[in-house]
């Protein structure tokens, strides 16, 4: 559904302010709703975007790096906490694990040895493991939130001794192709935009080298488009569940660390960034290569996401994440999703419906209904921030709210009538002279 026309003016405006502010040669956002592009904007003319035009994702590569990680390991063949030594023996780091690589909670040095490995020929793993020494790790893990590109490299290296194939080929094989990512490459396709760095004094352009980042491509070698990358978002929105399970995308967007600890505005979960807007949590990453910056933001309960890039590294005054967060707030601001219509349900088993109504805990009065699913859902009167799928006779398995994986147990009298609920051991009674 397309942008009403307002909405599509105030979005305009900002990628063209932040194009001319932020000095950058050209930028190109796209806006997603409900699994397409709902809304194109373009400013710059070195050169002329559009939605087919390849800019470099840069970091955005990681978080298809970890949805290739949670492949296999739903597969069965590796567990987030083996430590990486059972992948990649011998490593010096490898008492680390794969769960604290994904969260940047691992400690480990920002940056593989030698020469910046964005801007310079990438080595292959072999090279990349003998690089490393046990000074690598920088702080012990989950003490605090360091971000590792090198992580990532290792990562790539762990898929690779798994499947026995390249990451590239991998990659290929079990995300681009099944989601149509015809655009998505490891190397620039044309059309693409060239990458620049612009001199601070005459607005010049320097022209960046376009590097093979060997073993490290996992960090961050990709290249992409609006188009591509709006069908990444569409994914990390709503799977599709012959790719990754629905329950393993949520699994990935928990907190793994908080990334500041001051604000508690970002953090980090398993291979996706995580940024708290006023009442609202977006996902997604950015990314930067010498010459490019790129930025992707989703929110997952509207199926709402946007994605950008710029041909610059940086831009001045703007963070194009920060650009693609601002825009997606805007857009769930302007254009709230219009509530699904309630439909009269029919009425549920006599030995369900016995279980609605109000019940009490330690003075306190909540109220339980059958939604539509057949599900049990409530919470404190006005606040229903319970649910429970049934599991066996008079036996709910709790999925959301405080009680989430909790068991409630219905005990009922001599007549077969309920009269208490036993969630986890708090009893809930039908009148609060009846708490035990």
């Amino acid at each position: 559904m397309a942008l009403l026309p307002e909405t599509a003016r105030q979005v305009d405006l900002l990628v063209a302010r932040a194009q001319a502010e932020g000095r950058g040669p050209s930028l190109a956002l796209g806006v997603v709703r409900d699994g397409g592009l709902a809304h194109v904007a373009f400013a710059g003319e070195q050169p002329r975007p559009d939605a087919d035009l390849q800019y470099r994702i840069g970091s955005i590569s990681k978080t298809m790096t970890a949805v290739l990680v949670m492949q296999q390991r739903d597969a069965g063949r590796l567990d987030l906490d083996d430590p990486l030594d059972k992948h990649l023996p011998g490593t010096p780091v490898g008492a680390l694990t794969l769960r604290q690589l994904l969260g940047h909670a691992s400690g480990l040095q920002r940056e593989p040895d030698g020469q910046w490995w964005e801007r310079a020929a990438g080595a292959d793993l072999a090279t990349l493991l003998a690089g490393l020494t046990p000074a690598k790790i920088a702080h012990p893990p989950h003490h605090v939130y360091h971000y590792s590109n090198l992580a990532y490299g290792l990562l790539g290296g762990v898929l690779e001794r798994i499947t026995g194939t390249p990451w590239a080929d991998l990659l290929r094989e079990r995300l681009l192709e099944p989601l149509g990512m015809r655009r998505t490459t490891y190397h620039p396709t044309e059309p693409y935009a060239r990458g620049y760095v612009v001199h601070p004094w005459h607005d010049t352009l320097r022209e960046e080298p376009r590097t093979d980042t060997g073993a490290m491509a996992p960090a961050g070698q990709l290249w992409s488009t609006v188009e591509d990358l709006a069908r990444w978002a569409a994914f990390l929105a709503d799977p599709a569940p012959d790719l990754l399970a629905p329950a393993t995308l949520t699994e990935m967007c928990a907190p793994v660390v908080i990334s500041d600890l001051d604000a508690w505005t970002g953090g980090h979960g398993l291979g996706v960034e995580l940024y708290r807007v006023g009442d609202r949590v977006y996902v997604g990453h950015g990314g930067s290569m010498p010459g490019y910056v790129a930025g992707l933001a989703v929110h997952r309960p509207t199926r709402t996401a946007v994605v950008d890039y710029a041909n610059s590294y940086g831009l001045r005054g703007h963070h194009v994440v920060g650009l693609a967060r601002e825009v997606l707030t805007l857009v769930l601001d302007a254009e709230p999703a219009t509530p699904a219509p309630w439909r009269p349900a029919e009425a549920p088993p006599a030995d369900l419906a016995e279980l609605t109504g109000r019940w009490w805990w330690m003075g306190n009065e909540y109220e339980f209904r059958i939604d539509p699913a057949g599900d049990l859902v409530g919470g404190l009167v006005g606040n229903p921030q319970l649910r429970f799928t049934p599991e066996a006779p008079d036996r709910w398995r709790g999925r959301s709210g405080s009680q989430d994986g909790e068991l409630l147990t219905v005990i009922r009298d001599e007549a077969g009538h309920p009269v208490a609920l036993d969630i986890a051991t708090f009893v809930f009674t039908r009148t609060p002279e009846q708490e035990p």
